[in-house]
């Protein structure tokens, strides 16, 4: 199940007067990407993942929207829940897709295109929201199945989709085969360069290749991933139920830093909203790392493990402000992000790195403060701007900064 331009038609759906016009959702900035797009933009060439600014080159009358993650998340909870209520067995790939399966829910809900069907007409029902659904007997197929059932954009109007493309049992080859080898997972550019020079095309001129003529041009892992996908073999079962790898939060700024004592005062800020993430959901990590990604788009990342468990601010911001003292910074730091692994469930070591004082009450006071008066009500002192506290929030300037 894959939900059509999810953040714009949240969007839509609150504002009706956006509705048959292009409308572009990420960062409104220069340095912004675009995080989601209308049919009607996507008729324009513009795409998620392209600069703000190309995108407004490409369609000047578009509308362009920052965007509201909490708002998005609110309405996936609500979307997945739904899908819970056909089968126990659903994992979700990101807040608008997921994947389902329904072997064991069709006495009570009927064939697989049936389900899909109903699936469709609960979230419109519910959510005022479409969907897009394949049904195939892998995980790979069904992907490629719901991409086949979206509406088609074109410059004369939204067409819509199928809504459901079924391959049945016995068609995979039928269905995969003419597709262009770009569909398959893992054909980035440079594979498909490789793959053009064999002459590939299609899906179908790659699974001619013998295997060993795939792993000699692509390498041993990707070679047998592909061929293995070419020839529609996929034995991934849906796992529910995925835990958490990692809490982290990045920041893009509207121009280069280059000096240490400002980063290190971003990293305090987004290491504070890591934390109090953490302690939300009652984890913990021993495994700090860095990202810094410089003006010419360069991006490092630098990791430390902590000799225990940790979910406080402080301890996270000290440790990535010692990977953070390593580097050259005067060159110009475009983005930076803090992020925490290694977790675990239950409680943590929060003494300070250094600091023999436990901030753990401190910092569950702060959580009780923002919880009852705002996430802006307390924040570290250094993090103090010119125009206020602004605390890190989940998806705050997650496609750039805003113009």
């Amino acid at each position: 199940m894959d939900m059509d331009a999810f953040f714009v038609a949240v969007e839509v759906h609150r504002d009706p007067s956006l509705k048959g016009r292009p409308v572009v959702v990420g960062g409104t900035g220069n340095r912004g990407v675009v995080a989601a797009a209308s049919y009607e933009a996507r008729a324009y060439g513009i795409h998620s993942a392209m600069p703000t600014g190309r995108a407004r080159g490409l369609c000047p009358h578009a509308v362009f929207l920052a965007g509201h993650h909490e708002r998005y998340g609110e309405v996936s909870s609500r979307v997945m829940a739904i899908l819970t209520s056909f089968t126990p067995l659903v994992e979700p790939l990101s807040l608008d897709e997921a994947f389902l399966d329904v072997t064991g829910a069709r006495r009570l809900w009927g064939t697989g295109p049936e389900i899909a069907v109903k699936i469709r007409a609960a979230v419109l029902d519910h959510e005022g929201l479409t969907c897009s659904v394949g049904v195939a007997p892998t995980k790979f197929l069904a992907k490629l199945a719901s991409e086949a059932a979206k509406p088609i954009a074109a410059l004369d109007g939204v067409r819509p989709g199928r809504g459901v493309v079924v391959v049945p049992v016995g068609g995979e080859l039928a269905f995969l085969h003419p597709l262009p080898v770009r569909a398959l997972w893992g054909v980035g550019p440079r594979t498909h360069e490789r793959l053009d020079r064999l002459g590939v095309a299609t899906v179908g001129d790659l699974a001619a290749l013998p295997q060993a003529t795939l792993v000699a041009t692509v390498g041993d892992a990707t070679g047998r991933h592909l061929h293995a996908l070419a020839n529609g073999i996929d034995d991934r079962s849906v796992v529910p139920d995925q835990g958490v790898k990692s809490v982290g939060h990045e920041e893009t700024f509207a121009t280069d830093h280059h000096d240490q004592a400002t980063l290190a005062r971003e990293l305090t800020r987004l290491a504070d909203g890591v934390g109090r993430r953490l302690r939300a959901r009652g984890l913990a990590g021993r495994t700090v790392v860095l990202k810094v990604r410089f003006g010419d788009f360069s991006t490092i990342t630098r990791s430390i493990t902590l000799a225990d468990l940790t979910d406080s601010g402080r301890v996270i911001a000290r440790s990535a402000q010692a990977l953070l003292a390593e580097l050259d910074v005067t060159v110009g730091v475009r983005l930076i992000g803090v992020s925490v692994g290694g977790l675990r469930d239950g409680g943590a070591e929060q003494l300070a790195l250094g600091d023999p004082a436990d901030w753990s009450e401190a910092d569950r006071t702060m959580d009780r403060i923002r919880d009852r008066f705002g996430a802006d009500a307390i924040a570290p002192a250094v993090t103090l701007r010119d125009e206020g506290i602004h605390s890190k929030r989940r998806g705050d300037q997650q496609w750039g900064p805003g113009g």
